[in-house]
Formats: structure tokens, sequence, C-alpha cells
């Protein structure tokens, strides 16, 4: 079994999504299901295959220094984190709310090397090279300061680390792209400017020393080597 399938296996261990974010997310209501035909022209499966691809850099027995930001409510990362039981993992958020979620979840799955920790993306506590990877999970189309952003996390990424995730780019589906700005922009989930498939993967080719970049609809999924 390669990581992806290893990945989409670890999700079997959800369980009913805890609100209406978590459902859109994995799919898992018929809301959900109903976001992501109509919004994102996904199939759960389609959903499933990114979300798999931006975990794939970290590999089944790491055993590192990790940093997830934001966490959000932990539905995507929390079933990964829990196969990685050697692995040191700080879950960053600057909404304690989102991230009281995402520590319940933790407690109910009995991870227990996770720890969590309020802040903004844009300046992270941490130390200059504090991770072996870091990992962002539809976090950079809400960012207010994307190129903070950019900064931070390659900042504190160890050389040689990884940095993996993925999140929303435009050009890639037109009807998409249209209810992003009549809904998401409108309510401030997401903020302009956006990447497109061709900008990030010139971004991150001249950041990284390695990456790659892919994408299932506008969701574009990545991988890098500092």
């Amino acid at each position: 079994m390669d990581r992806k399938e290893e990945i989409k296996s670890a999700y079997k261990s959800l369980g009913k999504a805890h609100n209406f974010y978590d459902g859109m997310m994995t799919g898992t209501t018929v809301m959900g299901r109903w976001v992501l035909k109509h919004i994102w022209r996904m199939t759960k499966e389609d959903a499933l295959e990114y979300q798999a691809g931006a975990f794939c850099g970290i590999l089944a027995d790491f055993s590192g220094e990790l940093l997830e930001v934001p966490v959000g409510t932990g539905v995507l990362s929390m079933p990964v984190w829990k196969t990685l039981p050697d692995a040191k993992i700080t879950c960053l958020d600057y909404s304690e709310k989102m991230m009281e979620s995402a520590r319940k979840r933790a407690d109910e799955m009995g991870i227990g090397n996770v720890t969590f920790k309020q802040g903004d993306v844009g300046k992270l506590p941490f130390a200059d090279e504090s991770f072996d990877a870091v990992v962002s999970l539809n976090g950079f189309h809400a960012f207010p300061d994307k190129e903070a952003a950019y900064r931070e996390t390659y900042r504190v990424l160890k050389p040689g680390g990884i940095f993996c995730g993925c999140f929303y780019v435009e050009g890639s589906n037109a009807h998409t792209d249209k209810r992003i700005r009549q809904f998401y922009i409108k309510s401030g989930f997401f903020t302009r400017p956006f990447e497109t498939v061709e900008s990030l993967t010139k971004r991150l080719k001249e950041l990284y020393a390695e990456s790659t970049v892919d994408n299932v609809q506008s969701i574009a999924y990545f991988q890098c080597r500092k």
C-alpha cells in the first residue's frame, strides 16, 4: 500500500463529522456533499484524493518535529497524526474556537503526541529552523497576509525539511471561481490575492530546493523540500 492509500485508509477512523465545516471538508454529510458538488464540482472521492495528496510528503515512519498551521478543527489531520505515534506535533491556529474542536478530536482519538498553541501564521512564535516538517491544509486562501505566511513557514523549517499541504487556487474551474467570489470572499472566509496552479508552481520552485504541485479541480496540493 503506497502512502496515499495509507492516508485514505486512516480517514476511515473519522467517525461522524462534528459540524457543518467538518461535513463539508469530508463529504460525510448531505450538505457537505452538496457543497462539494455544487461549489467545488467534486465528489467525495475527489476530495479524498487531494487531501491524501497533501500529506504524501510525510512518510509513515516520520518521527521528527512537525508543525500544522492552521489546524482548524483537525478533521483532516488528526486521523493522519494518529498514525505517527513517534512524531512530536504542534498544531497552531489563530482561532481558539477551531483549535478547541481539534483538541477535542485528538482526545477522542487518543492522540497523545500533539500540543496546541494559539498564534498567527504571519508571525509564528517559533525559532528559525525549528521543524522537520510544516503542513498547511486549506489555510493560504484565507490568510490575510500571504507573503508573511510563505516567509514564516519557510523560516521555521529546517534545511532538508518538508513543506506540504493544499489550498484553493483560481483559474482551474470557472464555476468554482464564480462561487468563491459570490460567497466565500464576501463572507470573509477567503481573502485575495489567490494563486493559480502556475503561479504556485513558480513560487515554490523559486523558494524551495524541490517542489511538486498537482490539483484536483480548484484545490492545489503540493510537496516541497527546503
